[in-house]
């Protein structure tokens, strides 16, 4: 009888718990997190005070219909970047992807470049052709950034996915002349050391989703090119004079949803205030 009353606690309990679980991880998919970050560095010229970037990575197709267009227009950041993967190569929608684009060059310029998603998918030319009017492809070219009478120099590289990619001499061959504060935009966090190399100043990356399952205190579980407990998954990684943001990302892939580890939305502002 007192065995028959416990298995009867242990499955109510149970039937109480897994609803719960189920309404945290679907809220815990479809609630977008800010996340601020405020940058001082003397590299920075003073015309740049408070000039903000928007990040949005890894989308995966994921229409989040007017959501995340009210993030960004309760900003108006000076630009957006968009750091790969913008389109999923397993379930590939381009208008849905142009729709995005096309409403958020209305609240910036964006600049694009390109994740290992864009370059396995057999849409990627119509997709670089529905956009490239509003955009700013980014994939190994420089940009000159502008405020006031001051300039920072942008920086992107392709996918190493694609054939012939060959991150290390791209990205030695557009920091070979270019001197002052340089920002990459570069989907692969996994590459850290090289961006370190180069003297890069500030990184935004993403690929890693979050690590799409977070443990308390451990931090994501697993990451592609990174395996098992990667280290580069949410947040902000130093090294000598280089800043790297890595998002988590803003939509899925193989893994249909993410365990504690909202979809995220990045924004930086410089400060030249000392």
């Amino acid at each position: 009888m007192i065995e028959r009353i416990k298995k009867h606690k242990v499955l109510s309990f149970l039937l109480f718990l897994i609803p719960l679980l189920l309404i945290w991880i679907i809220w815990g998919n479809t609630h977008i997190e800010t996340k601020w970050y405020e940058l001082i560095d003397d590299e920075v010229p003073s015309d740049f005070d408070n000039y903000t970037i928007a990040q949005v990575s890894d989308l995966h197709n994921k229409d989040w219909g007017n959501k995340l267009i009210r993030e960004l227009e309760a900003v108006y950041p000076d630009i957006i970047v968009v750091t790969g993967d913008l389109i999923d190569s397993r379930n590939t929608d381009i208008p849905v992807a142009v729709d995005f684009i096309e409403r958020a060059t209305q609240i910036a310029p964006v600049y694009f470049v390109t994740g290992n998603h864009e370059a396995r998918s057999s849409q990627y030319e119509e997709l670089i052709e529905a956009i490239n009017q509003t955009v700013i492809l980014m994939d190994n070219r420089t940009f000159t950034l502008s405020s006031g009478v001051s300039e920072l120099t942008l920086l992107g590289i392709e996918d190493p996915s694609f054939p012939n990619a060959d991150p290390e001499n791209e990205l030695a061959t557009l920091t070979k002349d270019n001197e002052g504060f340089k920002i990459l935009l570069s989907h692969r966090p996994e590459l850290f050391d090289l961006y370190v190399k180069q003297d890069i100043d500030l990184v935004f990356s993403g690929h890693a989703h979050g690590g799409q399952f977070r443990i308390p205190f451990i931090g994501g579980l697993i990451a592609p090119n990174q395996g098992l407990f990667p280290k580069y998954t949410d947040g902000i990684y130093s090294e000598e004079d280089t800043n790297m943001i890595v998002s988590r990302g803003l939509g899925n892939s193989l893994f249909p949803f993410r365990v504690n580890n909202k979809p995220e939305l990045i924004f930086l502002r410089f400060s030249t205030m000392y």
